[in-house]
């Protein structure tokens, strides 16, 4: 599959599905912007359909295939989001569309960029937080 293609409508059900339940699962919200959900699904589609993975679209991979084969820490949900509640890609953020930045290490990007941004559930979410 070219990056031009469209993703198949099989894989966008699918993502679309498993975002749903993860934000039930997490506690989280979808992007108030839809352009940002849907471009977000769409790019996890797409590589669901060339990987046989939802490997995170909003990345760079200098070698997607070796990113595949190697570990799983860019599958949806992330490695960051699963032990910091923290989406890069605003897949899962607060009702205000801003990323949950409150359990990241100060010195994280995302906090430098969003400050301190509370958890609205911290009683939900942070399945590997053991892992940190």
């Amino acid at each position: 599959m070219t990056t031009k293609e469209k993703p198949s409508q099989r894989s966008l059900e699918r993502m679309k599905n498993y975002v749903d339940k993860y934000r039930k699962k997490s506690g989280t919200s979808g992007h108030p912007n839809q352009d940002v959900t849907d471009a977000v699904v769409s790019g996890l589609a797409a590589h669901v359909d060339e990987f046989g993975r939802p490997l995170c679209p909003c990345n760079y991979y200098p070698d997607k295939q070796a990113e595949v084969d190697s570990s799983r820490q860019w599958f949806c949900a992330c490695d960051e989001m699963k032990q910091f509640k923290y989406c890069h890609c605003l897949l899962f953020v607060t009702p205000e569309g801003l990323p949950i930045t409150e359990y990241l290490p100060e010195d994280h990007e995302g906090r430098q960029i969003y400050g301190v941004v509370e958890d609205p559930t911290p009683e939900r979410g942070r399945e590997a937080r053991h892992q940190i």
